[in-house]
């Protein structure tokens, strides 16, 4: 059972009194939206508008600052210029103010806002913001913001208030809204974490958005969305960053295959969030689970209802290219249509009335409770003309309305998701579908997509991080070298091949002598470089002397290196190369990647990643998750590769990486694995800067 911490955050959404401090009456001004906002609410709690130049709103006088006001303000709004944030904050808190909303900055940079929070925090009050557009509750009557925000089901917190408004009028247009709106602003004391963790317990919250750019404390976000997840609460996320570009791709593979937008990917499969591209996918998705709630099984196979071949067979595509089954119904299915249907329909699947819907507009209805009490799919799908109607003959509203009502008990009779498409927009029928929570969807590929979205977040069950104990190591690495690394892996249990280091200045005569040592065949590398290979730092197979040599020579010449491995060969049979690197990432601390390794792991880009540490059957899984898993397992006749060895392998560089916070960066590649067990190729890390 996730534990979830209850944010005391009472003052935010349902404060007992309000002051507005900035308020105005001039309709141009954030301050008059903030203060008609709040003026809205004065049924359930006192207003007061602050303005030291005076003015009413409303029938409501402007103080002239907070110590004027008659009782105590519970939560202060700040919408005054940034030299006058902190002195009001100041006044709020000596008033008793509970928590503040600024809309202004906080002051001349992170600094002076980093202090405000402080002087908030430590009064025992709460910061939203500074820098934001403030806070929506619609089940509270508190309105302290700019826009239009429709009353509905969603919660959502932001870090962009255009977005949010976005958001809102595709809300609107699917006959939908919020249920909170949170502009997280700066940051500078509630925060994402926060905001979104408010939200699990609220009532009429029955879906969660989120648009974060700054993750903070991204381990315990990650919690929160798996709590979420765990209370039927579930999450959409939107971020940015979806390059892979990052200032140390250079110095390694892990650099250039975990960038931080694959990271938040990862975290939030494994949190059991869903991870979206766009505000139009997110309320697609979200009006979906709305209507329906968080899906306990993934909907996978789909049943197409349309009253034209070419828009049902459209949008059979459009759900199997989003992952979905759209499967041939059954020999007993299709016996049932057979009594519904005229003989020109169709009787696959997609299902075409061919006429049949028009005819009578109850065979809508009749098709499809078959089709959602059948046992041949999950979901059923009604696209084209449904809804339109009365539009063009007024007369057959109250019939349309009443198979919009069939639909509707049919679904519910079944407990199975029925998504309508149609070419309508606005008519009597669709209202009665989307007040009896069936989600109704303008174009196929909405409705494709919100049922794949649902079909994701049910898929897997959120696997939670491995919590990250304190560092017990008595050291720090000092450098990233091939040298030190695997000394530092190798106490974790990682095996390497036998290898001797040897001083370039020792010359061919001591790359020899070593080779007696470890024997041929063997490898030769130069010490210091990134890319060994490129670099002609790498020389494989050496069979004898007079190779070794000749290699020594040449590797000398190209690389200029001043430290040599003369290292075994090691050649099991029918062994995978894998990479396993971990990157440190600012908010989400060391984060494990696995894949296909060697000198083209970034051609291939085959990667899964999760937060470290790792329990091996986690690594394991992670393995699994490749799209090469099929040759770890056993292929065309090849034996499977040891994955218990491999998964401790991965285990070891995790648990490396995060006792030594001192390395930005420490990768294996590659990790040879085999059918007898996994050793390590090479290796190397980035200090941390």
């Amino acid at each position: 059972m996730v534990q979830v911490t209850t944010t005391p955050l009472e003052a935010l959404y349902d404060p007992a009194s309000v002051a507005v401090v900035g308020a105005s009456d001039n309709p141009e001004k954030w301050g008059y939206w903030l203060a008609a906002g709040a003026l809205s609410g004065r049924t359930r709690r006192t207003v007061h508008l602050v303005n030291r130049r005076g003015g009413q709103l409303e029938g409501e006088p402007f103080l002239p600052d907070l110590a004027a006001l008659p009782s105590p303000a519970e939560h202060v709004v700040v919408a005054v210029p940034p030299a006058h944030v902190r002195p009001v904050v100041a006044e709020g808190l000596a008033a008793g103010a509970r928590c503040f909303t600024v809309i202004t900055s906080g002051g001349a940079g992170a600094a002076e806002e980093r202090a405000l929070a402080d002087l908030v925090t430590s009064n025992g009050a709460r910061l939203l913001g500074p820098n934001c557009m403030g806070v929506v509750d619609t089940t509270s009557q508190l309105r302290l913001s700019w826009g239009d925000f429709p009353a509905g089901g969603l919660g959502l917190v932001s870090q962009s208030g255009n977005l949010a408004l976005e958001i809102g009028r595709h809300l609107a247009r699917a006959g939908q809204g919020f249920s909170r709106f949170v502009s997280l602003g700066n940051q500078r004391d509630i925060d994402a974490a926060d905001a979104l963790e408010s939200l699990i317990a609220h009532e009429a919250t029955r879906a969660i958005a989120a648009y974060v750019e700054d993750f903070r404390d991204g381990r315990r976000l990650a919690g929160v969305l798996a709590a979420a997840h765990a209370a039927g609460k579930p999450v959409l996320l939107l971020t940015v960053g979806r390059s892979a570009a990052s200032g140390r791709a250079a110095a390694s593979h892990t650099g250039a295959l975990v960038s931080p937008y694959a990271t938040v990917a990862a975290v939030c499969r494994d949190a059991g969030a869903l991870l979206l591209d766009s505000a139009g996918e997110l309320v697609d998705v979200a009006v979906h689970l709305m209507a329906r709630g968080a899906p306990s099984h993934a909907p996978r196979r789909v049943a197409v209802i349309g009253d034209s071949g070419g828009q049902g067979a459209l949008a059979a595509d459009a759900f199997a290219a989003r992952g979905l089954d759209v499967p041939a119904l059954s020999p007993e299915t299709v016996a049932d249509l057979d009594a519904l249907l005229p003989a020109a329909a169709g009787r696959a699947n997609p299902v075409d009335l061919a006429g049949a819907g028009e005819a009578d507009l109850a065979n809508y209805a009749r098709v499809a409770d078959c089709l959602l009490h059948g046992k041949d799919t999950d979901a059923v799908v009604l696209t084209g003309y449904f809804g339109d109607y009365a539009t063009a003959n007024p007369a057959q509203a109250e019939r349309e309305c009443a198979i919009a009502h069939a639909l509707a008990d049919a679904a519910r009779s079944a407990d199975r998701p029925l998504i309508v498409h149609t070419m309508a927009r606005d008519t009597p029928a669709l209202r009665v579908l989307r007040e009896r929570g069936i989600p109704v969807y303008e174009r196929v590929e909405e409705a494709a997509t919100a049922l794949a979205g649902a079909a994701r977040l049910a898929a897997a069950p959120p696997r939670l991080p491995v919590t990250q104990a304190a560092p017990t190591t008595t050291y720090d690495v000092e450098d990233g070298g091939y040298e030190t690394v695997r000394e530092l892996l190798a106490s974790y249990g990682l095996t390497f091949p036998v290898a001797e280091f040897v001083a370039g200045e020792a010359g061919a005569d001591g790359v020899v002598d070593a080779a007696g040592r470890t024997g041929y065949p063997l490898v030769l590398k130069a010490m210091g470089l990134a890319h060994k290979t490129e670099a002609g730092g790498v020389a494989l197979g050496i069979a004898d002397e007079a190779a070794l040599r000749a290699a020594f020579a040449r590797m000398r010449a190209a690389t200029r290196a001043t430290r040599y491995a003369v290292e075994a060969m090691a050649t099991p049979p029918y062994a995978r190369e894998l990479i396993v690197g971990v990157r440190r990432d600012a908010s989400f601390g060391p984060v494990v990647m696995v894949g296909a390794g060697g000198v083209t792991a970034e051609l291939h880009a085959d990667t899964a990643l999760a937060l470290a540490p790792l329990t091996p059957a986690r690594a394991r899984a992670l393995l699994l998750e490749l799209r090469h898993a099929p040759l770890l397992t056993g292929w065309r006749g090849a034996p499977g590769v040891h994955l218990e060895a491999a998964a401790a392998a991965v285990c070891a560089v995790a648990q490396a990486a995060a006792d030594h916070p001192e390395l930005a960066d420490l990768e294996v590649n590659p990790l040879l694995v085999h059918p007898g067990g996994a050793i390590a190729l090479d290796a190397h890390g980035v200090p941390a800067r």
